[in-house]
């Protein structure tokens, strides 16, 4: 390890301490789902997206909150419904006929963490809304384009049940979000301590821990992490594998894959790395950062075919053959 990477790994150390409070405040609430909670910082960390799917009640929007409060951010809550418009999203322009004038009317889009509840409740037009926010981190509105506020992370979240009026979301914004988290129901022991926190009417007073300009420092310290020549050809392999199975002894994945995942991919994958390693408090990035975090960067990546629907194979089944059958490095 070169004096550079030592330097980089020593700073990632001494900043990774920033990050154990923000869990242990956010812990004070939330009960269990470590899961969860530490790929929502990767995401803050990374400047990602993500989808979190999972049944009512697993305080996928508690968890979103209570980061919101522990990071000291503008926080917006947006519940999205069939009869959602474009407008109420991202804002529109108003007429006043006093002057005659057109004035611009900004959405609750701008805000620098967005909860975008029951997100395949909303029409497609909605959610196509989304889509210019999420990538450019600026929004449109009649000819002005405005640039929204630093850090911007939507935090989406959809039950995989009370499938009735909803609108599956569009590849091209599922691709948008850097990981998608299933979300599973906690063991008894963590249930026990939720009935002991929750049932007792007191409230829990999170306190803030980090501001947007720590953030942003702490992004630019993770960009610094050190990814050596042979993970990169790693992450490569793992999303190539998903495009052209047969150069990778998978033959039997070619008729199951529809679409395999996008150059995106293989970028939110490098950047998730880093921020695994980053909360793990490392410098540099091991191929156990890239196991740990792949599958939520290629789950929702990978668009199986009706026949791999047909023998009950999931995007999860073939990115698990996938990892399997590459070689670590």
């Amino acid at each position: 390890m070169d004096t550079t990477i030592q330097e980089v790994n020593r700073k990632v150390k001494e900043a990774s301490t920033i990050l154990n409070d923000l869990l242990r405040e956010i812990g004070k609430v939330i009960v269990g789902q470590q899961y969860l909670v530490e790929r929502l910082l990767m995401a803050l960390l990374a400047d990602g997206h993500v989808l979190i799917e999972g049944v009512p009640g697993l305080a996928k929007t508690l968890s979103v909150r209570t980061l919101s409060r522990a990071v000291n951010t503008h926080f917006q809550r947006l519940q999205f419904t069939p009869d959602l418009l474009p407008a109420d999203l991202i804002g529109t322009l108003v007429y006043n006929p006093k002057d005659g004038q057109f004035t611009t009317k900004k959405g609750p889009i701008f805000a620098n963490i967005i909860l975008a509840d029951e997100i395949n409740r909303a029409p497609s037009k909605v959610q196509s809304a989304l889509l210019e926010a999420m990538q450019e981190k600026q929004v449109t509105i009649g000819e002005n384009t405005f640039v929204l506020p630093k850090p911007f992370l939507v935090l989406a979240t959809q039950n995989p049940i009370e499938q009735e009026g909803t609108y599956p979301l569009p590849e091209a914004q599922i691709d948008r979000f850097m990981l998608k988290l299933i979300i599973s129901y906690p063991n008894k022991k963590e249930e026990k301590e939720i009935l002991e926190r929750m049932a007792m009417g007191r409230e829990i007073e999170v306190h803030h821990v980090i501001g947007p300009d720590q953030i942003l420092e702490l992004r630019k310290l993770m960009h610094q992490i050190y990814v050596d020549e042979k993970i990169k050809d790693y992450i490569l392999d793992l999303v190539f594998a998903t495009r052209e199975p047969q150069q990778y002894k998978l033959e039997a994945l070619k008729p199951l894959i529809s679409y395999g995942a996008s150059p995106r991919a293989s970028i939110m994958l490098m950047l998730a790395s880093k921020a695994h390693a980053f909360i793990r408090g490392r410098g540099y990035v091991t191929p156990d950062d890239v196991k740990q975090i792949g599958m939520d960067v290629l789950r929702h990546r990978v668009i199986v075919t009706y026949e791999a629907e047909a023998e009950e194979m999931t995007s999860e089944h073939i990115v698990k053959k996938i990892f399997d059958q590459i070689e670590v490095p």
